[in-house]
């Protein structure tokens, strides 16, 4: 068995390589569209196996194209908020600061909001408020993240189902013939590499897409404790001054 496997992939790949010659010649002569060509391989893999993997994607960047949106609202000009938080203390306390944070949208102007809506029970309290709400945000923020991860793992691995089925398909088909004509496999064997090239390549375009996220959600965290420990400093002047 080991050898007619290895016989079956010899030949198979010799004709791969003269088909993908004569498939390039072909689509230079006729000038066929890049999503002709797509559209052609994934007839060629099998709907049965190549449909998964195509919801995969198609799943995976709605949720990347929704996060995207939602963490580029998130994100807010924290030195501009501060400074006008800063201003609205000196000129009309807490009640004006806090109307600054209302009317401010970003998870960083509610964690501002929820703290000074503390602000006359203690800092200890103001403290409390802020940690606590900020998990709330941070968990909004990463919200979906685990279903990209899903996708990212499930799609090699429908890809490699594929590629056992296609194999399996190849084997029947020589058992069968009782011969190891490379007629008799490529079929089977061309299904196993396409779904597999299908699977890892998507795989990695969400891959690529979730680092990104990964990356954004970590500086708005960072963003929002540096700019928390400023409120509570600010807090902080503000009762010394009050006194």
């Amino acid at each position: 068995m080991p050898l007619l496997f290895v016989l079956a992939l010899l030949a198979t790949t010799a004709v791969f390589a003269q088909d993908g010659g004569a498939s390039l010649l072909n689509a230079q002569e006729t000038n066929e569209s890049f999503h002709q060509i797509v559209k052609q391989k994934f007839i060629e893999g099998g709907p049965l196996y190549m449909t998964p993997i195509l919801l995969c994607m198609i799943l995976g960047l709605a949720i990347i194209i929704e996060r995207i949106i939602y963490l580029n609202l998130s994100t807010t000009n924290t030195k501009k908020l501060l400074t006008e938080i800063e201003s609205a203390l000196a000129s009309g306390g807490i009640q004006k600061a806090k109307e600054i944070c209302r009317n401010t949208k970003g998870p960083v102007a509610s964690i501002f909001y929820q703290g000074l809506d503390r602000g006359d029970e203690g800092i200890e309290l103001v403290e409390k408020s802020i940690v606590s709400y900020g998990g709330v945000q941070m968990a909004n923020l990463e919200r979906g993240l685990i279903w990209i991860s899903l996708f990212i793992a499930l799609a090699p691995m429908l890809g490699f189902f594929g590629t056992v089925i296609g194999m399996v398909n190849a084997f029947d088909a020589i058992e069968a013939a009782g011969d190891i004509s490379p007629s008799l496999v490529a079929g089977g064997i061309k299904i196993a590499l396409i779904t597999t090239l299908a699977g890892l390549l998507v795989a990695m375009i969400l891959q690529v897409f979730y680092n990104y996220l990964v990356s954004k959600i970590d500086s708005l965290v960072n963003d929002m404790e540096d700019s928390s420990i400023s409120l509570i400093d600010m807090l902080v002047k503000y009762k010394y001054n009050k006194k």
